[in-house]
């Protein structure tokens, strides 16, 4: 028994000390000249769609849930941002070559149509990234606008 109790003890020591191990935070509260939508034209209701199912984990700004300060939870959140960042950032999407660009657009409506994007386990905690069907058209159709007039213009 008491080498349990130790064992115990020393699980309960190891969680509230990575309690004190915070990833950094992915909020800079700035809307960059470099965003999409000083770049673009994204209408209003593509932009909400976009800040709702997207930007947490795809700009330079995440809405933190409550749960984001208890460990290893945030670990796995911040891995995840870093992850969706470096596929495509929207507050960095306007610095992006011409090529990456078209390339990048191709793959949000890609993503959008065949369901990978937004991940399953985001829109289980958040019931605001659901996209219906009219959605994700709207989406993709932005896209494949934007991409067409970048295609055009070059």
């Amino acid at each position: 028994m008491r080498r349990k109790s130790k064992w115990l003890l020393i699980l309960i020591a190891a969680i509230i000390i990575i309690q004190f191990i915070q990833p950094a935070r992915n909020k800079n509260g700035q809307v960059l000249q470099t965003d999409i939508t000083k770049k673009f034209t994204v209408p209003a209701n593509v932009k909400s769609l976009l800040e709702a199912a997207c930007y947490d984990c795809h700009s330079n700004n995440t809405h933190y849930p409550w749960y984001a300060i208890i460990q290893p939870g945030g670990w796995w959140l911040a891995k995840h941002i870093q992850d969706g960042k470096e596929e495509i950032n929207f507050s960095d999407f306007g610095s992006y070559s011409h090529r990456r660009l078209i390339n990048k657009l191709k793959s949000i409506e890609n993503s959008i149509s065949d369901g990978t994007m937004p991940l399953s386990s985001y829109i289980l905690l958040h019931k605001d990234a659901r996209l219906t069907n009219d959605q994700k058209k709207l989406i993709i159709e932005w896209a494949s606008k934007l991409k067409d007039s970048l295609t055009i213009a070059n």
